[in-house]
């Protein structure tokens, strides 16, 4: 049994984190638009 499995290269771990911005980024902003939309729908 190799433990190569339970450690990964470093390129891969850039490329995890790039794959979590990607994702992370426009949805952190479409939660700060809706909560910016929301407050404006309920304070008038």
């Amino acid at each position: 049994m190799s433990n190569d499995s339970a450690q990964s290269p470093p390129d891969r771990r850039g490329l995890i984190a790039f794959a979590w911005l990607w994702v992370g980024v426009p949805l952190a902003y479409g939660l700060y638009e809706l909560v910016r939309k929301a407050t404006q729908l309920f304070t008038g």
